[in-house]
């Protein structure tokens, strides 16, 4: 269990410690970290574990025409995969963050380990199979849901050899890097919201839709009057006709259809700069705890060396390994002792 380091500087801090330490945490500033990253996640998961039903929560109620497509073929194959897989997953993994449950609960720790990578690799297949048709499945969306797709799951394996070859800091490293792209989409919404405002405002921005999917949307009447370029579709001319919607939302005018075209084409922008963000945070983050990085090395460095294997301490994907960084030596006896209680 973790210790503080020196005595606490005021009786907050005092207060505080008695919140963080019996669950593992040795450092304020890693429990507030702890509990706004790990507690919007959860939050996140929860509020949709309601979408597992498909049909009545999801696609009963109005929305902005995205159930046309996640009710027909592999669109709906996919979404269902990737939302059964990846929200149980987000649930467990704010536990593996827990540092009490990875030291006095390290079976659970290493099952459920086992259990996230499975629903990781099953909801990314889920999340491939949706995104030629999310928000409009523009080519930047499609290329988005690629990159933070393949990135999530190298993460995830270089995670898993890492962790078998005893090499845990470079596992805590890459299972961070993991999580934090995928929980970039919860960061995606929010961005996406202002800048469907944003677009909105300037009335200089349209979407081109099938008059089939805003048909589901608005229903035959409102469309045939609101978009008259659907004629060829109800007239059986042109089943795929498709139509150019204003983005607006939230502004006079605004109906289910232009609120979608406004979402749409905020998505594929706010996809790529929430990632962005989140890719870069988590690098100042390792960064700014080289500490901890240095505590686990050793860690790892006893762990390798009771297990026989070579080279311990770089077993593992290590830079001076793989590339040119200086061979690393593993701390003094003293050094290590110093370190041994800290938690990050």
């Amino acid at each position: 269990m973790a210790k503080p380091d020196r005595p606490p500087a005021n009786g907050f801090v005092a207060a505080a410690r008695k919140v963080y330490n019996p669950i593992g945490f040795a450092k304020g500033y890693n429990f507030v970290l702890f509990f706004i990253f790990a507690g919007a996640m959860m939050g996140f998961v929860l509020a949709r574990f309601q979408y597992l039903d498909h049909y009545g929560t999801m696609c009963r109620t109005p929305g902005i025409g995205e159930c046309y497509w996640s009710t027909k073929g592999i669109s709906e194959i996919g979404l269902r995969m990737h939302l059964a897989a990846i929200l149980p997953a987000g649930f467990l993994v704010c536990f593996q963050f827990v540092p009490a449950i990875r030291h006095k609960a390290l079976l659970f720790h290493r099952i459920s380990g086992y259990l996230i990578l499975i629903l990781s690799l099953v909801s990314t297949i889920g999340a491939f199979m949706t995104g030629r048709h999310a928000f409009g499945g523009g080519l930047d969306i499609q290329l988005g849901v690629g990159v933070i797709g393949i990135s999530f799951t190298v993460c995830m394996v270089l995670a898993y050899i890492n962790i078998k070859r005893l090499q845990i800091e470079q596992h805590r490293a890459w299972m961070l890097r993991g999580w934090f792209y995928a929980a970039s989409i919860i960061t995606l919404r929010l961005i996406m919201i202002i800048m469907a405002n944003i677009v909105s405002s300037t009335g200089e921005y349209y979407a081109s839709r099938p008059c089939a999917q805003v048909d589901y949307t608005l229903g035959e009447n409102r469309t045939r009057t609101l978009y008259p370029g659907c004629d060829p579709y109800y007239t059986g001319q042109n089943l795929d006709q498709y139509v150019l919607i204003p983005a607006k939302i939230g502004r006079p005018g605004t109906n289910s259809a232009t609120a979608a075209a406004a979402l749409g084409e905020s998505f594929g922008a706010a996809f790529w700069l929430a990632f962005f963000l989140h890719a870069v945070g988590i690098e100042v983050y390792l960064r700014l705890t080289p500490y901890e990085h240095d505590r686990l090395r050793n860690v790892s460095y006893q762990r390798q060396k009771e297990a026989g294997m070579r080279s311990p301490g770089s077993a593992g994907l290590t830079a001076d390994r793989l590339g040119d960084a200086t061979p690393w030596e593993p701390a003094s006896a003293v050094y290590q002792e110093s370190m041994h209680g800290s938690n990050k």
